[in-house]
């Protein structure tokens, strides 16, 4: 868990860096970049949610 805890750090970092590119110097590209990792983001906190419904029980 703690694994993915980091990567879930590391995936955060990327989409604050673009979507701060993005609304600061209007790059589209770090936009598409900053969606990506949004979408990223989402699988790996259902993941998270999951395993730490499990740690629980």
């Amino acid at each position: 868990m703690e694994e993915l805890v980091n990567k879930i750090k590391e995936q955060v970092n990327i989409f604050v860096e673009n979507a701060d590119s993005q609304v600061a110097n209007g790059n589209k590209a770090a936009g598409t970049r900053a969606r990506k990792a949004s979408l990223e983001l989402d699988k790996m906190l259902k993941e998270f949610r999951k395993v730490s419904i499990e740690a629980g029980k």
